[in-house]
């Protein structure tokens, strides 16, 4: 077991090299969910909106970029379980639809690596770190951006039928931070 340095030491590493996946992004630059998501950027298919942030991109035929198919996969296989499919909420965990139009790019990343813990009323609602989960860590953008697609109703509630394909950057990112 890590001790809590250790563990401290890690959750910052796994946020590094979830972070260096996108350009630095300065405090001026992050925006909330509720702006503009219209790609105006695109770097090896990843997508960025005029703020920086990740974003999505849905052509009029319906295919969608590889992060958003990506962040579906990831969604349902890690966060599905707490946040209800399609990211609906449940009777355990809020809907992260509705999370994501008031929460920005980095609170969405410092939620999901430190976790969060809400107590009050005889309700406790405790969301874990996932600091050291490798598939979620290194598919933090692919799962924010499927969110805030489906937070836009951009995309409905089925898996995309149609994806753009995984650049040779991201295969490479992938396997660099998979530890391949």
């Amino acid at each position: 077991m890590l001790s809590f340095l250790n563990r401290k030491a890690a959750i910052f590493t796994f946020a590094a090299i979830a972070t260096l996946q996108i350009a630095d992004l300065g405090p001026a630059n992050r925006a909330f969910a509720a702006d503009d998501p219209k790609a105006v950027k695109d770097e090896d298919g990843k997508y960025f909106d005029a703020k920086g942030n990740p974003t999505y991109s849905i052509k009029p035929d319906g295919t969608v970029d590889w992060f958003t198919y990506s962040g579906y996969r990831r969604y349902h296989s890690e966060c599905h379980v707490c946040h209800g499919p399609d990211g609906m909420g449940s009777t355990y965990a809020p809907a992260l639809l509705d999370s994501l139009k008031h929460l920005d790019y980095e609170k969405f990343q410092a939620i999901v690596i430190e976790g969060r813990q809400n107590v009050g009323n005889g309700n406790e609602k405790v969301m874990p770190s996932l600091g050291l989960n490798k598939n979620v860590m290194c598919y933090l953008d692919d799962i924010y951006v499927y969110l805030r697609a489906r937070s836009d109703d951009a995309l409905g509630r089925v898996r995309p039928g149609k994806r753009e394909n995984k650049s040779q950057a991201t295969i490479d990112a992938e396997k660099a931070c998979l530890g391949e």
